[in-house]
């Protein structure tokens, strides 16, 4: 098991400063903004309290002065028991409004998070078939959860980060001013200095982000693929190999993590080296001012407390850019992502139609996953209601892709997938598939009870319905075996029941649907001989009075199909019933042999016994 080449949508891209990059950077912010918008109420009661707490600091620096002017130098106990008080109360009240800030911002936060999550979800959930086929599942769920969380940080920290520290920084500039306007002015010029390095280092972290977050997906992608591969892996004593290789990819998730420490490092470390410049230009000038009479003590360490309490949040606006790259290098993906249009989807005006007669027609229907390599060219073919046909084939002779294009899972590059003579894209998407039942190969079960599994294709089922489609699909006599019957849970993917079960749950999920059209996948292809007995029953039971389309490379079980089109090349080759083709001598007939030259040396020997199955139709 290897990983895929890495698509376009994956790799890192590089931060320019190119016009159109910045245009990108200030719609995605725009957008994050944007995210807000529906909880800007609890947003606007957050900023209240980010102000409070901000005056508070601010009011703490400006204590200082009568503390050391009026009560130390005039021993004035009086204003000391006051200032006392008032310090008591402007911390308290700097605690209770930091607490409320940071309580209703993360409420915030994690709404805008959940909001998005679901709404990325929903959208991912829209997309085509063709979208999960270019786009790894570890790809998709980094994104949800991992990209994701990245906005969070983004939108909650930098936003409080931003109010609460910009406004704390306009206290303390204020009380700086008031206290020596020429040595705050100083300080102010000398901040600038810090601003390209700071810039250059963003931009670097934003691609380090970026990158970290493929990697991150390549992890969950490793993790997805061994995880459900685990019993191949076991069989080829490859553990170690899959070992070597997530460690592989942790060791190079370490290495980016550290390249973007290194930069948080710098851009902090710039800033203490500004910072203890600026403290020692205040020592040194304010220490000359008061021993030359031109300052009190009280304003020199009124200043120097505005000023250290200046630091800390002018550092932390710092990290807020970094946060902001970051958490930009995730809103460029995941609006990547919801910008990315479903290639299905329902028409403006959809239409359903009244009653559904099952007939299905191709009409020169034309298909390529890729321009070079068309799958179907020129299909013309009509299903009748109620008829069964069979399609067979080499693989890769556009068998799935045909029946694919009546779900609409894909679109005809060229001509038209019609039911009942209208064109499928005229139709309402929804509606459409709730007219189709599907069975294939690979069975997909919940981690869920036997009930649910069953009803997934109509949740609001009634209890009877389910025990009758449990019954017509032949899997009640193992259901009721089972310690809780329909209530056991079947764990991931079914992994408690044998191949035979799974297959037959899912045709009671089929069953259940009650659909006018059914589509059977190599239904039957994995099971053993007294598996497929019992599946086969079940799926007759499935098949009575529907539209059914079977794709079959076991060609015993669809012998007594109505009709049966051999597809090669992504063109139909051959049509008619088995005993035609058997007749014609040509490509069924030699792919008939193949199959069944040891046990059945005569194969038109059988032709008399593989009319169509006329007592089904009966029956329907």
């Amino acid at each position: 098991m290897t990983l895929s080449p890495m698509t376009d949508s994956q790799k890192p891209a590089s931060p320019q400063s190119s016009p159109a990059n910045k245009d990108n950077q200030k719609s995605d912010l725009k957008r994050l903004l944007g995210l807000i918008t529906p909880h800007r109420t609890k947003l606007l009661l957050a900023v209240l309290f980010m102000l409070l707490a901000a005056g508070s600091t601010a009011t703490m620096a400006w204590l200082i002065q009568p503390l050391l002017d009026h009560v130390f130098t005039h021993r004035d106990r009086a204003l000391l028991n006051s200032l006392t008080f008032l310090t008591l109360g402007v911390y308290s009240l700097t605690g209770v409004f930091s607490f409320a800030q940071s309580y209703v911002m993360n409420q915030v936060g994690y709404n805008i998070v959940n909001d998005l999550r679901v709404k990325l979800y929903s959208h991912i959930q829209a997309q085509s078939l063709g979208y999960f086929q270019k786009h790894p599942s570890g790809e998709l769920i980094s994104r949800v959860v991992n990209d994701v969380s990245m906005i969070q940080s983004s939108v909650t920290t930098v936003v409080t980060g931003l109010i609460m520290d910009l406004g704390k920084v306009a206290g303390l500039l204020t009380v700086l001013f008031l206290q020596d306007f020429f040595l705050a002015a100083v300080g102010i010029l000398i901040l600038p200095l810090t601003l390209y390095p700071i810039i250059r280092f963003g931009r670097r972290l934003r691609s380090l982000s970026t990158t970290s977050q493929v990697i991150m997906a390549s992890l969950i992608r490793v993790l997805t693929e061994t995880f459900q591969g685990a019993r191949m892996i076991q069989s080829y004593n490859m553990t170690g190999h899959e070992i070597r290789r997530f460690a592989n990819e942790c060791r190079k998730n370490v290495a980016n993590l550290m390249r973007s420490v290194t930069v948080k490092s710098l851009s902090s470390s710039i800033m203490e080296i500004v910072g203890g410049i600026c403290l020692a230009l205040v020592i040194w000038y304010g220490g000359h001012s008061v021993i030359e009479n031109e300052s009190t003590p009280g304003a020199f360490f009124s200043f120097m407390t505005a000023l250290l309490l200046l630091y800390e949040p002018l550092k932390r606006l710092t990290r807020l850019h970094n946060e902001i790259q970051q958490g930009l290098a995730a809103a460029r993906r995941i609006f990547g992502t919801l910008d990315t249009e479903p290639a299905v989807i329902s028409p403006p005006e959809a239409k359903t139609l009244p009653t559904v007669q099952g007939e299905i027609t191709f009409k020169n229907v034309f298909f390529s996953y890729n321009e070079d390599r068309p799958a179907l060219k020129g299909v013309n073919l009509t299903v009748k209601p109620g008829e069964t046909l069979a399609l067979v084939g080499p693989s890769g002779g556009g068998k799935t892709s045909l029946v694919n294009l009546v779900p609409r899972f894909h679109d005809p590059s060229a001509g038209a997938t019609l039911l009942d003579g209208v064109d499928l894209r005229e139709l309402d998407l929804t509606w459409l598939r709730d007219q189709i039942a599907l069975v294939s190969q690979e069975v997909v079960l919940l981690d869920d009870t036997v009930r649910h599994n069953i009803a997934y294709s109509r949740l609001e089922a009634p209890d009877e319905e389910i025990y009758a489609a449990a019954k017509a699909a032949l899997a009640l006599d193992f259901v009721e075996k089972l310690p809780l019957g329909l209530e056991e849970n079947i764990g991931e993917r079914g992994f408690s029941l044998s191949g035979g079960q799974r297959q037959r749950l899912a045709i009671a999920r089929a069953i259940l649907k009650n659909a006018p059209i059914l589509i059977l996948d190599e239904a039957t292809s994995a099971l053993d001989t007294e598996s497929e007995k019992l599946v086969q029953a079940a799926l007759d039971n499935l098949m009575r009075g529907r539209t059914t389309l079977v794709i079959a490379h076991r060609l015993s079980t669809i012998v007594n199909s109505d009709r049966i089109v051999f597809l090669k090349d992504g063109r139909i080759v051959e049509e008619g019933t088995h005993a035609t083709l058997m007749a014609k001598g040509g490509d069924y007939r030699r792919l008939y042999q193949l199959q069944f030259a040891e046990s059945d040396p005569s194969p038109e020997a059988s032709q008399d016994n593989s009319q169509p199955n006329t007592a089904r139709k009966e029956g329907a």
